[in-house]
């Protein structure tokens, strides 16, 4: 009897350490049966904590009696209870009569004071976990700076801390339409939830979770099927606690977690999520904050270099000029179309004033007061397309130093000018139709979605509808730009605006070369008029540029030899070099001469007169690069 005694109370020391090498209830109350089935004759056994019952059975203290009416023929309950708590009861029921005899009660009570102490010991535990958590997402959010990283890090934290297998932060998009995963912790994931997914705000869960303010527990046995829940479903979640993240009375986004196995969230583990909720919802609404002001400085420094680009390229004359009756039906079609929000595209050949046409339609619409960006799609390398109309983040592709922000971020609630619209490469359209039709982007290297309100104008001098039939041109694009089309006559169909574009041209360059030219001999007069100026209205200012240059007199004295050295004009102007031909020709043949050599005494720079960053510049706008240099 004595070893019997001694054999049992090593298997119940046995049983001591077993229970409390569980660190979490859950495993504790699981492993309970097997555990002290070696010690206890039961054929029921359940733990009762604060009047529920934590196995599943569904039976309390007080239904204890039931068991009698089920066949149990012994049934014994004992106190689960420390030296500073009680914590419930352990109730034991056997069907063999006297079971339970009064000697064996103080054994029985052993028994249960190793199991309260376990219990004890796994709710230490889990404090100690949480209020770990609770530290390591303040640290997180006050020692990274990377949002999304603290973010992906907090939700790694949750999943382990509540013993779940997906955890994850949804925030809307800018337009607030819908909720998109910005950071997740999901290990096992079988494919179907994936961060950067997004999901309608209206009529799904976590939308209405959002819009809302108040949590929600979802379970997929009564989950209404909805975005937002189809794909948790395919992954096989279970139960669910979505926690909307409300900072300053502001919702700013959700904290989502889920299991695929085990019980519901109960109080204590959404007390526990809402608690990181606060923490989270603080950190990411600064963050945004931050963000936007970040942006906005860049935006707006990217538009005072851009803008300053501008002013040194312009054109340098400020209105239309012209009385002809094509000019004047054009400019109808500009005041008919300006005041809308419609895509225009205009048609004409190289130099016949596009670009005019373009910023009239923008100086008389209500965007007048936001900016107007163009682009020249066919001075861009293919390559870097892409990343100049949607922009790219840091590191998206080698040589992505640094965030760029793209045209249609920049021309937000403004005005794009998308100039030789047709040499956009044919992998690159359907990129472009998705902005036209949605207001929607990414930057390159980034899964957020952006928006922009950016009206496009495209010009074009190529027959657009032929390429849509040649293949080379998206047939759906075609259409979304070409909502109304506008023509802008050339330069020889409209002769009688030569005489006045000239005067033009000549009191322009006059007060900026400080000269005083008084007369225009006919002769010359009627042999700019005669002429065909394959270069349109740019080749005409550039001729007149020359002119200035050489009159020393109150005389215009123009070089016709220049133009009687001409062949005749054709439809594009490709057999005929313009000022702008000339200039790259110049400028090249200093560069050979220096061997590209741009800054110092002896450099290109210096010997064509212009500060090295100027010269940068037109190399650029002329699509000057060092032979094998991309």
């Amino acid at each position: 009897m004595g070893q019997a005694s001694a054999e049992r109370y090593e298997r119940l020391l046995h049983v001591s350490r077993s229970l409390r090498a569980n660190r979490h209830l859950p495993e504790v109350l699981r492993d309970l049966p097997e555990s002290v089935r070696p010690l206890l004759e039961f054929d029921y056994i359940n733990v009762v904590l604060n009047d529920v019952a934590l196995n599943g059975s569904g039976m309390s203290l007080d239904d204890a009696k039931v068991l009698a009416e089920r066949g149990f023929k012994s049934v014994c309950t004992l106190p689960l209870a420390t030296s500073h708590c009680e914590l419930g009861s352990l109730i034991l029921a056997s069907k063999r009569p006297d079971a339970y005899p009064a000697d064996e009660i103080s054994f029985l009570g052993l028994v249960a004071d190793q199991i309260a102490t376990a219990i004890v010991y796994a709710e230490a535990h889990k404090r100690g976990e949480r209020a770990e958590l609770i530290l390591n997402v303040n640290n997180s959010i006050a020692c990274n700076l990377d949002l999304q990283e603290v973010l992906r890090s907090i939700a790694a934290s949750v999943r382990r801390a509540l013993r779940c297998d997906v955890a994850g932060v949804a925030t809307p998009d800018s337009g607030r339409v819908n909720l998109q995963s910005y950071a997740m912790d999901f290990p096992e994931s079988w494919g179907f939830l994936k961060e950067g997914h997004s999901v309608p705000i209206d009529g799904s869960a976590l939308g209405n979770v959002f819009k809302s303010g108040r949590f929600r527990l979802l379970s997929a046995a009564d989950v209404p099927v909805d975005p937002s829940t189809a794909k948790g479903l395919a992954e096989g979640i279970q139960f669910a606690c979505i926690y909307p993240l409300i900072n300053c009375r502001r919702t700013v986004g959700v904290l989502t977690v889920g299991r695929r196995t085990g019980k519901q969230f109960d109080q204590d583990e959404v007390r526990l999520v809402e608690q990181v909720a606060n923490q989270v919802a603080m950190a990411l609404d600064n963050a945004m904050a931050y963000r936007q002001i970040s942006e906005l400085k860049d935006k707006l420094a990217q538009e005072k270099l851009y803008l300053e680009d501008e002013i040194r390229g312009e054109l340098n004359f400020k209105e239309i000029v012209g009385q002809s009756a094509l000019l004047r039906n054009g400019l109808k079609q500009v005041e008919t179309v300006a005041p809308t929000d419609s895509n225009v595209l205009i048609y004409g050949e190289t130099g016949s004033g596009k670009e005019l046409i373009a910023r009239a339609i923008h100086d008389l619409s209500s965007r007048r007061a936001n900016t107007f960006v163009k682009l020249n799609c066919a001075a861009i390398p293919t390559g870097l397309l892409e990343s100049e109309l949607f922009g790219h983040e840091k590191g998206a592709f080698t040589g992505a130093v640094s965030q760029r922000i793209g045209r249609f971020e920049l021309a937000n609630r403004g005005t794009l000018f998308l100039d030789e619209i047709g040499e956009i490469p044919l992998e690159l359209q359907p990129k472009l139709l998705r902005v036209l039709q949605e207001r929607e982007f990414e930057r390159l290297g980034s899964s957020r979605t952006l928006r922009s309100e950016a009206r496009v104008i495209a010009a074009t001098n190529r027959d657009l509808a032929a390429m849509v039939e040649q293949g080379t041109f998206r047939a759906d694009l075609f259409y979304r730009l070409n909502v109304f089309p506008v023509y802008v006559p050339p330069l020889r169909e409209r002769r009688e605006d030569i005489p006045l574009l000239v005067r033009h041209f000549v009191q322009q360059f006059a007060r900026r070369m400080n000269k005083n030219v008084e007369t225009i001999a006919s002769e010359t007069m009627n042999a700019l008029t005669r002429y065909q100026w394959p270069g349109n209205i740019r080749e005409l200012q550039n001729l007149i540029e020359r002119a200035m240059i050489l009159s020393n007199g109150p005389v215009l004295s123009v070089p016709l030899s220049d133009l009687k050295a001409r062949p005749p004009a054709a439809a594009n102007g490709a057999n005929h070099q313009t000022l702008e031909d000339a200039e790259r020709t110049h400028i090249l043949g200093v560069l050979k001469e220096t061997k590209w050599v741009l800054s110092g005494p002896q450099g290109a720079a210096a010997r064509l007169g212009l500060n090295r960053s100027t010269l940068r510049f037109r190399m650029g706008k002329l699509g000057i690069a060092r032979p094998g240099i991309e």
